[in-house]
């Protein structure tokens, strides 16, 4: 597989003058041209050792701290280009956290944005990290002296990398429980961009918009469409700059959560707006509700499609196009509860703990398994957790799911999140499914927490949508309606927002936590 890094080199001689990445939040934009010297630059100065460069060598990893930026896709490409190895840095959580995090993956250099200065300097205090350096206005211009003594001729390194060599280093679990790093090669990337263009069908007029932040799996997407020369354009989510970003720079195509999909819809002046532009939209990050699959076909100009992956995997599974289309006309309607069926370069199973795949009848439960070229290395520093997560070739993804007769998968739970409640299981992606049929509800998270007589009773959080009201009653009833007694909720907490982690998805450790604190939990 080639080096990643050299993706800005082709466009910069195909389309040198067109642009590469708006970064909307300080204004800026570069080209194909320009972005290609810079990546050159930086690639020169922190492998170079004449002329004050950083003399570090292929493998060494480059840490960056800092919100969506030019600089930060300039990371990327330059790390690829010279052999080295990206590793953002999530910027949500604590200083000992990040101080674990850095320590672990031993990178060489930190380059940290002006709004991270005060937590640099804290990391600095606490890991020997040789190179530190800082762009933005408030910092001290090391960033940019590198790049300016540096040379622009193309990295030497480059034409020697690719394949299986590492690209990017991504820590998840850090929100929830103990970070892992998992580590991606050129080659595994490479694939994951190949999942992704087949599924959203890129098109060389696209303009992407990138609502996640960069140190997440979905920086693989808008790297893709970079790779196809398409424009990217960078944000730090908001529902209403969302809305203003799609007219002014005629967005294309985006990846939306369910909250943000939601937030996007809610917005008092959502139909004022020309999103006109919009091809598709790609929506993942867990289960949405049907209903809000359904309101968002309704309310986006475009097809949808979902997918479904994680850190690990990059991109797996895909409900296409056609299956929402199907599904709205009554073909197949069940299949939005889906996440689809495995990518063009992916093959799903549904197996029991032996490994067997379960029947494909719709109802027997299992964990999803993958064997892919994009799947990661493996986890940095940790043979035992890839050894226990890889095997035999099948990644362990930690999904329990059934899948029908023509192999659409339907994911019921995480195994950690199942319900077990007087010896039935119950899967809380369902009933969060019935829960989210009251028309007053805009999300919700349903959890187990303990019951002195079946072990577990079902407890959900609502969030209203706004100027939206309904009772603890309205909630269970609407539950009782689409699930078995059993599964029904037997409380029900209003909240103002739900904890999530950077990606979206909602934190059930962090809801369930405080429950269980004094007690121990069999699942």
């Amino acid at each position: 597989m080639p080096n990643i890094g050299t993706i800005p080199a082709k466009w910069a001689a195909l389309t040198p003058d067109a642009d590469a990445v708006v970064d909307a939040p300080s204004g800026r934009r570069i080209s194909w041209r320009a972005l290609d010297e810079r990546v050159r630059r930086l690639a020169n100065g922190l492998r170079g050792h004449g002329d004050g460069g950083l003399g570090l060598q292929q493998g060494d990893r480059v840490a960056i701290l800092a919100k969506n930026s030019i600089e930060y896709q300039e990371l990327y490409f330059a790390a690829g280009r010279a052999g080295l190895v990206a590793q953002p840095l999530n910027w949500r959580l604590g200083a000992a956290e990040l101080g674990r995090i850095v320590a672990d993956a031993a990178p060489r250099a930190v380059l940290t944005s002006d709004e991270w200065l005060d937590t640099a300097k804290e990391l600095q205090a606490a890991v020997d990290v040789p190179h530190w350096l800082q762009y933005g206005a408030g910092g001290d211009g090391s960033y940019e002296d590198l790049l300016a003594r540096s040379s622009d001729d193309e990295p030497e390194w480059s034409a020697h990398v690719g394949d299986d060599d590492p690209f990017f280093i991504l820590y998840t679990g850090g929100t929830t429980g103990q970070s892992k790093g998992a580590l991606h090669s050129h080659r595994s990337v490479s694939f994951g961009m190949f999942n992704q263009t087949v599924a959203e069908r890129i098109v060389p007029t696209d303009v992407y918009m990138l609502t996640g932040q960069m140190y997440h799996i979905p920086v693989v997407l808008s790297m893709n469409y970079l790779r196809h020369g398409c424009p990217v354009v960078l944000m730090t989510f908001d529902a209403t700059t969302a809305m203003e970003l799609i007219e002014a720079e005629r967005v294309s195509a985006f990846l939306g959560i369910t909250t943000m999909l939601n937030w996007m819809m809610a917005l008092p002046g959502f139909t004022g707006y020309d999103i006109s532009s919009l091809r598709n939209v790609q929506y993942g990050g867990g289960p949405m509700p049907s209903s809000v699959v359904k309101a968002a076909l309704d309310a986006f100009p475009c097809t949808l499609i979902q997918g479904y992956g994680q850190t690990e995997g990059t991109t797996m599974c895909f409900l296409s196009q056609e299956d929402h289309a199907d599904a709205v006309r009554g073909v197949h309607p069940e299949r939005l509860r889906s996440c689809g069926r495995e990518g063009l370069i992916t093959t799903v199973r549904v197996v029991d703990p032996d490994g067997v795949p379960v029947p494909k009848d719709g109802r027997t439960a299992g964990q999803i398994v993958v064997r892919s070229e994009a799947n990661m290395l493996g986890y940095l520093n940790r043979p035992d957790l890839t050894a226990a997560t890889i095997r035999d070739g099948w990644m362990w993804t930690g999904d329990i799911a059934t899948w029908d007769a023509d192999s659409y998968v339907f994911i019921v739970d995480r195994a950690k999140d199942m319900i077990i409640s007087g010896g039935e299981n119950i899967y809380s992606v369902q009933v969060e499914e019935a829960v989210n049929q009251h028309p007053s509800v805009l999300e919700c998270a349903v959890i187990g927490v303990p019951d002195d007589e079946w072990g577990e009773s079902v407890k959900a959080f609502v969030v209203l949508k706004p100027e939206s009201t309904a009772t603890e009653a309205d909630i269970i009833g609407t539950a009782r309606q689409h699930l078995a007694s059993y599964q029904k909720p037997r409380s029900v907490e209003f909240v103002d927002a739900l904890p999530k982690a950077p990606t979206g998805k909602i934190l059930k450790r962090a809801l369930r936590d405080p429950y269980w604190a004094d007690r121990d939990r069999s699942v």
